[in-house]
């Protein structure tokens, strides 16, 4: 009918059809997950290359087997090694103009738990995003949030060197967090998205509190990967996405609504003069 409200109309339908938190999550679901696969292998062979680096490999042999060896201790002791491969240090970025560290420090890490701890959660939120929203969407998030976090913990921690991919996961938080916010009228149920996400997000802020992490590159990473998300994880409505199917003289609605073209260009803005 003209007065129905087609909207909520196509709403209650997914909603009856689904029990997920998105009412179109089956529906967006049409990516191939391969580009966060790709990075968890890249950080791997990194990690592999750090080990060889700091002569794990006979050390190993020439002491016998041990978990410390092969993994943190082996790694932590010759940090200053991994300057060579890339970790962000402030007086190379700065005085020596070295700002591929700001990206190159995203792939190291300083041993075997800091990795599987970052690859198990760049699995496990990584994944999933890009299958909703695509591998080039997904990929500037994740680059440009590390990228952004590089930036904030070189301007604040300038007496140690820094490395890991935890600021651009937290940049995949980030845009979690603002792909909600800006896409809240087409979920369906509001509270299980709210509540999983919250849960996420504390679990890897609980990590910070953890000697020698990283907070500047957490935060720095968030907030880059936050406002990110207001731009490029927009979803259209339910009105625009049934246009097809109205009947004649019902009004299709816009694509968008009123304030997901206000976040879209207050992010923007906010991302360009940062």
């Amino acid at each position: 009918m003209p007065g129905e409200d087609i909207e909520s109309r196509v709403g209650k339908s997914n909603h009856s059809s689904t029990g997920s938190a998105y009412s179109l999550e089956d529906r967006d679901r049409n990516w191939v997950s391969w580009l966060i696969p790709l990075f968890v292998v890249a950080n791997v062979v990194m990690f592999v290359v750090e080990m060889y680096l700091n002569n794990c490999p006979k050390r190993i042999k020439n002491r016998g087997f041990n978990y410390g060896d092969f993994g943190d201790k082996c790694v932590a002791r010759f940090l200053g090694r991994l300057q060579r491969l890339g970790a962000l240090n402030w007086a190379k970025v700065v005085h020596q103009h070295q700002g591929w560290r700001l990206i190159s420090c995203i792939w190291l890490h300083a041993g075997v738990i800091h990795l599987l701890a970052n690859m198990l959660s760049l699995v496990f939120i990584g994944i999933r995003l890009e299958q909703q929203f695509g591998f080039v969407r997904i990929g500037i998030i994740y680059l440009l949030s590390g990228f952004g976090g590089s930036i904030l913990s070189s301007l604040f921690i300038r007496n140690r060197i820094s490395v890991g991919a935890s600021g651009a996961l937290f940049g995949l938080l980030g845009a979690m967090l603002s792909e909600l916010i800006t896409n809240w009228s087409i979920y369906s149920n509001k509270v299980a998205a709210l509540l999983t996400l919250l849960v996420i997000v504390l679990i890897n802020l609980a990590v910070g509190i953890l000697p020698h992490v990283d907070n500047f590159a957490h935060i720095g990473g968030f907030l880059t990967g936050f406002l990110l998300g207001f731009i490029l994880l927009l979803r259209p409505q339910f009105g625009w996405l049934e246009r097809r199917s109205l009947p004649a003289g019902v009004r299709a609605r816009s694509k968008y609504k009123a304030y997901q073209y206000v976040l879209w260009l207050i992010s923007l803005t906010l991302l360009i003069a940062g």
